[in-house]
């Protein structure tokens, strides 16, 4: 009988046949709706824990396809929830981009700027996100002042905008349970 290398495990197949394999031989392809949430290296990183968990913390030196299988499908399932969750969490972040707003306004035009943000602050809040981000501040009250470079005016108007938009917020219908932030 020859002996088994240290780096590999038996898989045992349903028709009886035993095969070596490495860590490094497995692969794993996922089918149906989760094939989209893993790349290849995950999968190939999840298998190789799997054979470690048979080979080294069980100390087993064969081990079946059917429960190779069911502890991948274990392992990936406890990722399944955690990236779907992620996925769920990430999609309901509305952005807006202030600078935009402003460059859309015209410069100087703040009197058209705060309308408009109203407007984009009601739409983004209708999706109901769990948090509602404004970026480009600073940019957008440069564009709005019309200054190069940061000052008293600037700070001010600053104060406004950000006032302006806790305001509207308050008064929109309750929406329960978002984050704001505004950078």
């Amino acid at each position: 009988m020859i002996a088994l290398a240290s780096e590999c495990l038996l898989f045992q197949m349903s028709n009886g046949e035993s095969i070596p394999f490495s860590a490094d031989m497995i692969s794993a392809e996922m089918l149906g709706e989760t094939a989209n949430l893993f790349d290849s290296e995950f999968l190939s990183n999840a298998a190789k824990a799997v054979f470690h968990y048979y080979r080294h913390d069980l100390g087993r030196q064969s081990v079946s396809m059917g429960e190779f299988a069911g502890a991948m499908e274990k392992v990936l399932r406890g990722f399944v929830l955690t990236a779907k969750a992620a996925a769920e969490k990430a999609s309901k972040v509305a952005k807006s981009d202030l600078f935009q707003i402003a460059a859309e306004s015209g410069a100087g035009c703040e009197l058209l700027f705060f309308p408009r943000l109203r407007d984009e602050l009601r739409q983004q809040l209708r999706s109901s996100p769990r948090v509602l981000r404004f970026s480009g501040l600073r940019g957008a009250v440069k564009q709005l002042v019309g200054a190069q470079r940061w000052g008293n005016r600037c700070q001010d108007l600053k104060e406004q905008i950000l006032s302006y938009i806790r305001e509207c917020v308050s008064a929109e219908p309750a929406n329960a349970d978002f984050a704001l932030l505004v950078e």
